[in-house]
């Protein structure tokens, strides 16, 4: 049932409900922020994914619970996505430590 929540899709207004915001406020973020890049359909219609709603999210809590500016917002993302991407590095090289152990 998970693997089925990667391939649903929501509309623009679907994905501002969920989050909580208007429209007109995921369009500008999606300016704002290249982590949300919708798909678009051939007439142009905004797709979102759960993991741009993950993103979407995060955006918000950002910028509403924490007070940043966009920018601030900006650069936590980025700092995140760098930890993250070390952080899956050192688990690649961990697991190849164990296989050359064994």
């Amino acid at each position: 049932m998970e693997d089925l929540q990667e391939f649903k899709r929501y509309k623009i207004g679907q994905a501002a409900k969920a989050i909580g915001v208007k429209t007109y406020v995921l369009r500008f973020w999606e300016g704002e922020f290249a982590e949300i890049d919708p798909i678009r359909t051939e007439s142009g219609q905004r797709l979102y994914t759960e993991e741009h709603l993950e993103i979407i999210r995060e955006i918000k809590r950002l910028l509403y619970d924490e007070g940043l500016t966009i920018d601030g917002a900006k650069k936590k993302l980025r700092s995140r996505e760098q930890a993250d991407i070390l952080t899956e590095i050192r688990d690649e090289l961990l697991a190849i430590r164990n296989l050359l152990n064994t």
